[in-house]
């Protein structure tokens, strides 16, 4: 958008949510494929694809190893952040985010941490059951049954007490994150909805637009962790797979987060990512070889039969052809299908992620750069 048809800057009274923000518990409208159409046309629907998009942004080019402190980035980015506040931000795919928060950004990071820390806590304290069937442990419902008891607990120890009428919401996100109960299956659907709990946390302000990078090595690469170990412990099947045609059974945003983080790579092309040498060296670093490390201790034969749509990834001839790529596929999946599994179809539907049409953006500080806009 050209300078001259840019909005003015906000009045101060936007640059926050109001604390009096009403609170719904999310539920679940998307039924039939007509419903789909009105979810793509939805506020939420916008805002999440331009929260993926900034976090696609935040990490391009850096490794998981990458050393930072949140706190000590505020402090560097403060001063830019604020004198950009001050101009028209032209973004498509953005949602505006509070300048000031209650929580330093760095105590909400951890918070989130340690709440993950507690679901890999209970894991370890419920053993899988001695039970005929190879898949599908039982004791997952155990375990589930503890966070569907705690859930709004933990959620509450991240949400200021200003905000705490938002925990209810919030926290049926976090449930949905984890698999589902009665299938004891995992799927990007319940991946999905673990982004949509952390979008949610921004548009309250309790993440901020400076925490972009720690929200995915950080807080999301701990949730793969825990999910890891949750699919391992419990033998979880894949929810909605589409078998050797899928990207993967379980996961979907690393794989477009973790080739962000290769674009421009010096040497590793996406070539590499076939290679066992390669991937072993260098999967600390990066979260698209984790994924296919994961992959290879997960599934057995030849890495072309048993995962041909990465198979033909890898022969795309840059990292930032396999991003945009990816983030095509992902629009083009967001469906509340057995592809998507179920978290996906609760978005939209309780206050911080609403299910009206998009508005127009209005300048504030924004969760992306300008020019995710396109």
């Amino acid at each position: 958008m050209a300078e001259g048809e840019r909005q003015p800057p906000p009045d101060s009274s936007e640059e926050a949510p109001p604390a009096t923000q009403n609170f719904i518990i999310p539920k679940k409208e998307i039924h039939t494929v007509p419903d789909m159409g009105k979810w793509k046309r939805s506020q939420a629907y916008a805002d999440y694809i331009g929260f993926i998009l900034t976090l696609n942004e935040g990490v391009k080019g850096k490794k998981l190893t990458f050393e930072y402190r949140v706190s000590e980035m505020w402090n560097e980015v403060h001063e830019e952040k604020e004198q950009a506040a001050k101009q028209s931000v032209s973004c498509d795919e953005c949602i505006p985010l509070p300048r000031a928060g209650h929580c330093a950004p760095s105590e909400a990071i951890e918070k989130l941490v340690a709440l993950l820390n507690t679901l890999d806590r209970w894991i370890d304290e419920t053993p899988p059951v001695d039970q005929p069937s190879r898949f599908g442990n039982k004791a997952y419902r155990t375990w589930y049954a503890k966070l569907d008891e705690e859930a709004e607990n933990l959620v509450a120890t991240v949400v200021p007490t200003h905000l705490a009428a938002a925990v209810p919401e919030v926290a049926v996100y976090l449930k949905e994150s984890v698999g589902n109960s009665t299938r004891i299956d995992y799927g990007t659907g319940h991946e999905a909805a673990f982004a949509a709990f952390l979008c949610c946390l921004c548009k309250i302000g309790v993440l901020r637009v400076d925490d972009q990078i720690a929200i995915v090595f950080k807080v999301f690469n701990r949730y793969l962790e825990v999910m890891r170990k949750l699919q391992k412990t419990y033998r979880m099947e894949p929810a909605g797979s589409q078998g050797v045609w899928g990207l993967d059974d379980f996961q979907f945003l690393p794989f477009i987060w973790g080739s962000s983080q290769l674009i421009d790579h010096p040497y590793l092309e996406p070539r590499h990512f076939v290679d066992e040498k390669a991937v072993n060296e260098n999967h600390k670093d990066y979260m698209f070889l984790e994924c296919i490390l994961f992959i290879t201790e997960m599934k057995t034969g030849p890495f072309a039969e048993h995962s041909n749509q990465l198979w033909n990834i890898s022969a795309v001839p840059s990292w930032s052809k396999v991003n945009q790529g990816l983030i095509r596929m992902y629009k083009a999946e967001a469906s509340p299908s057995d592809t998507w599994g179920l978290g996906i179809s609760h978005l939209g539907h309780g206050q911080s992620e609403k299910h009206q049409p998009p508005q127009p953006r209005k300048a504030a500080v924004q969760l992306c750069p300008d020019e995710l806009g396109g």
